[in-house]
């Protein structure tokens, strides 16, 4: 219902879409664009009395904190894994976002992305933390959906559309028509898992311990999903678990490959089996269009080429696949009763007591 006090506060609050992810958080404010990119890290006392650092600060402390600070990730496979440290990393981005207005703002209307698998529970601490971080308006929007409307897909037509979001905790796979969801998977393997592969094979291999930030870097720089035109090698640094001394090794892609197969197996296998079951009529409007990749998993190499060998399909990397959910945030509030339709079930006007 048009209320004419939320009228007028919408004209001077900044609006806020969030990306709400394992590895990273997204702010985009509605006519600026994306103002914060920073990873979901909070660098906190042991105690839990004071927040020391949050974000791309906190994330340098991975690894190298003295006994008395830790820095954690308050988001873990998509949900929210300490709501307390949640809140206050939402407040600061919040706080951030408003602190760089010349003039005060009223608090915003915020749009949050979730996986699609969360439950209920999932749901409310989401909104909760937002709501306690400052929104005077909270709607939650499934990041599949978000992440098709941020790819440019037709989601309110009755043309089917597919996408596959790969982020830090979790892969969505959906196949959207008509402002809904047609078919959903959500699996709890995606940039972590990756990751954790790596650790693995050099450990097991190599016997060569490894950090996380070891591990991405090395993902990122000659991991693949498919056979690359050109094969390339990396040094890994780590310390020797044998003899506890440092050491230098160095690795080539199709060892990585290998590393990965795994996990890439089972988003193979996620992809298929959403397909099996799609309605007929939506996969031939897939075969035409295509499935959109999207998500920081969207950049593995070669990841676009296996799935369209897999499936049949052509599959393509959407346009900065790390930012279409928070892009589709942020295009449900600049067309918000044109997409209200898209907004979670039984989550589209939570307001604060």
């Amino acid at each position: 219902m048009w209320s004419p006090l939320a009228w007028f506060m919408g004209l001077f609050s900044r609006d806020i879409a969030i990306d709400l992810g394992t590895a990273n958080t997204l702010v985009m404010v509605r006519g600026q664009g994306v103002v914060i990119n920073e990873p979901s890290v909070v660098a906190i006392e042991r105690n839990r009395k004071k927040v020391l650092a949050i974000g791309s600060e906190a994330k340098e402390m991975v690894g190298r904190t003295p006994a008395s600070i830790i820095a954690i990730r308050p988001l873990r496979d998509g949900v929210i894994s300490d709501f307390d440290v949640t809140e206050k990393m939402l407040a600061y981005f919040i706080q951030k976002v408003h602190n760089s207005l010349v003039n005060p703002r009223p608090a915003p209307r915020i749009v949050i992305g979730i996986p699609g698998g969360v439950t209920e529970v999932e749901k409310r601490a989401v909104k909760d933390a937002a709501l306690s971080a400052g929104a005077r308006e909270a709607h939650l929007i499934e990041q599949p959906m978000a992440a098709a409307i941020g790819a440019g897909l037709p989601v309110i037509d009755s043309v089917g559309s597919m996408v596959v979001d790969i982020g830090g905790g979790t892969t969505e796979v959906a196949v959207c028509a008509l402002g809904g969801m047609v078919v959903n998977t959500s699996i709890r393997v995606a940039g972590d898992e990756l990751d954790q592969e790596i650790v693995n094979y050099a450990r097991q291999k190599y016997n060569l311990l490894i950090g996380e930030r070891m591990a991405e870097e090395t993902k990122k720089l000659i991991g693949s999903a498919y056979p690359l035109p050109e094969e390339q090698t990396l040094v890994l640094r780590g310390r020797n678990l044998i003899t506890g001394l440092p050491e230098a090794v160095t690795v080539s892609s199709i060892e990585i490959r290998e590393a990965l197969s795994g996990p890439v197996s089972t988003i193979v296998d996620a992809v298929r089996a959403t397909i099996d079951a799609t309605p007929p009529e939506l996969v031939a409007d897939l075969m035409v269009n295509g499935i959109a990749l999207a998500g920081g998993g969207a950049l593995l190499q070669g990841l676009a080429e296996r799935l369209t060998e897999e499936t049949r399909i052509h599959v393509y990397v959407a346009d900065d696949p790390l930012a279409c959910v928070v892009k589709g945030a942020a295009q449900v509030l600049e067309n918000f009763d044109a997409l209200r339709k898209v907004l979670s079930p039984n989550q589209r006007a939570v307001q604060p007591n």
